[in-house]
């Protein structure tokens, strides 16, 4: 079959190879033939060495598609059902699924050191577990969540993570309270999520901040009532705000230079939320004093800080009624032999969501 496969940590290119086979599959495991899957930074940040990942793999963790096979044991679903592609499945059984907090459950993330694939010329594994940029991957039953047969597979695998993660940022993690004011630095398709999360709860004001032109036009479009380059942050600051900060401030970048701004820009006693995945190596730094004294509440949100299976079933809620905005993430379409234009896209920041068609 065909899959699109890093060779080594740090090149900049996949190459679209046909003798990859999907394994692995047995007791507890399903076969799912891939439809469409979208690009998230995350599969760019795994083959660049900012997230940790072994390598040669084939990326992609956002995904949608139909069951092909099911092996013993597995009764939640069945060959032909259409599903989404979850990469952080929860056991049920571990400390942190018990407590609820199914988010923080590791088990999805020791299948990341177990090859579901393989060449000729070796193993190769999935990132985070899945590797969705192939026609067939095979997963843990838990990996495959069903979907309702009216929502496409396009819009299901945004579902998958970054819609999920955005979404969940304001409505689990923040909380966002009715009339407060809100910056969201970052608008891809997670800031944007995260822009039209923190609408459907009722901010006032939404502040929208990406360095791209047609990202800032794309988020007044889906809910911000202003949109600036970073260097207008601060004039927008004390134009919403009086200079005092916002009430909510969403960092969706991932590094800790914009996680600072972030935090200088949330008002004291305010609540600045980290979404994005950023490296083991690249510190924030906070001096005590400030931390005791602004009392401003940092938040981390891990895939949207909240039970993975509930936030699909309302999203999916929300997008039937009308009230998010899905097919308006996906600005760009590529099969999977063009998958490198879809690279090159996510790096310019010309794309919201690019779809790849598998």
């Amino acid at each position: 079959m065909r899959a699109a496969v890093l060779h080594e940590i740090g090149q900049d290119k996949l190459e679209v190879l046909d003798d990859v086979e999907a394994v692995g599959f047995g007791p507890g495991r399903v076969r799912i033939r891939v439809r469409a899957t979208g690009l998230c930074h995350s599969d760019l940040s795994a083959m660049g060495g900012v997230l940790p990942q072994p390598a040669p793999f084939v990326p992609g963790h956002e995904g949608a598609g139909e069951i092909l096979e099911v092996g013993e044991g597995v009764t939640r679903v069945k060959p032909g059902d259409r599903v989404v592609v979850c990469w952080l499945p929860a056991c049920g059984a571990c400390p942190a699924c018990k407590r609820g907090q199914t988010e923080l459950c590791l088990a999805g993330f020791m299948n990341a050191g177990t090859p579901n694939f393989r060449r000729p010329g070796g193993d190769v594994f999935g990132f985070a577990g899945t590797g969705t940029f192939a026609e067939e991957v095979v997963v843990d039953a838990g990996c495959a969540v069903p979907i309702p047969d009216d929502v496409p597979f396009d819009i299901a695998a945004l579902i998958g993570c970054g819609v999920t993660t955005g979404l969940g940022a304001a409505l689990n993690t923040a909380d966002v309270e009715a009339g407060s004011s809100v910056a969201v630095i970052g608008c891809g398709g997670v800031g944007i999520s995260a822009v039209q999360g923190a609408r459907l709860k009722g901010a006032a004001e939404i502040v929208a901040v990406d360095p791209v032109a047609s990202r800032r036009e794309s988020a007044l479009r889906f809910g911000a009532t202003r949109a600036v380059p970073p260097e207008e942050l601060p004039g927008a600051k004390q134009e919403v705000t009086g200079g005092e900060g916002f009430d909510y401030v969403f960092e969706v970048v991932g590094r800790s230079a914009t996680a600072r701004t972030a935090y200088e820009n949330t008002r004291r006693g305010g609540t600045l939320v980290v979404v994005g995945a950023g490296a083991m190596d690249d510190h924030l730094q906070l001096n005590m004093f400030e931390l005791f004294f602004d009392e401003k509440r940092i938040l981390p949100s891990m895939y949207g800080g909240g039970d993975v299976l509930t936030s699909y079933e309302r999203t999916i809620a929300l997008w039937r009624a009308g009230r998010i905005d899905l097919a308006g993430l996906i600005t760009h379409r590529v099969p999977l032999a063009e998958i490198n234009e879809a690279l090159d896209q996510m790096r310019t920041g010309t794309a919201l969501r690019t779809c790849i068609e598998i």
